[in-house]
């Protein structure tokens, strides 16, 4: 019990350490990098030479997910948190497919290719797209994260009435 507990605590804090940190990108981060597409995307990548989004995000969803599928593994027996915890999990693997899928490439178009390539209409364009799809991004993490915790809080209150 102690090992779930640690998975599960573990899986939760992590998928709220990841939606802190997309709300800090949105009311942060974001102004600054899309106030003046395409000269802000220049600025942008200035700054972030060293770490950035795409340092951080990756490792540490995929980190979600491994953690996520070790909690729901080792909870599996109490049926209160095991369907809480494997709706968070759907939610967690959709957020990263999203991103793949639709933010990843978009990056690369603003970040990588540039004004070299495309033109400021383009990535104009990008960038209204990439903002979007990251408030379904930020849906999708808010949702496992209040999925997580309702599975968390079945869980601890099954293993109070175990205990107890």
């Amino acid at each position: 019990m102690k090992i779930t507990y640690f998975f599960i605590v573990t899986y939760l804090w992590i998928t709220f350490i990841l939606l802190g940190a997309f709300i800090l990108e949105v009311f942060m981060v974001y102004p600054n990098i899309f106030h003046d597409v395409p000269h802000s995307l220049q600025s942008s990548m200035d700054f972030m030479k060293v770490a950035s989004p795409q340092t951080f995000f990756p490792p540490l969803g995929f980190l979600s997910w491994l953690t996520g599928i070790g909690a729901l593994i080792l909870s599996w027996k109490v049926k209160s948190a095991r369907y809480w915890i494997l709706g968070s999990i759907l939610m967690m693997i959709l957020l990263g497919l999203v991103s793949m899928a639709f933010e990843w490439p978009r990056n690369e178009i603003m970040f990588i290719e540039g004004s070299k390539v495309h033109s400021e209409g383009m990535l104009i364009q990008t960038a209204k797209e990439f903002l979007f799809i990251n408030w379904i991004r930020v849906a999708l993490n808010t949702l496992g994260a209040i999925l997580v915790f309702k599975g968390f809080l079945e869980f601890y209150r099954n293993r109070v009435t175990r205990e107890g």
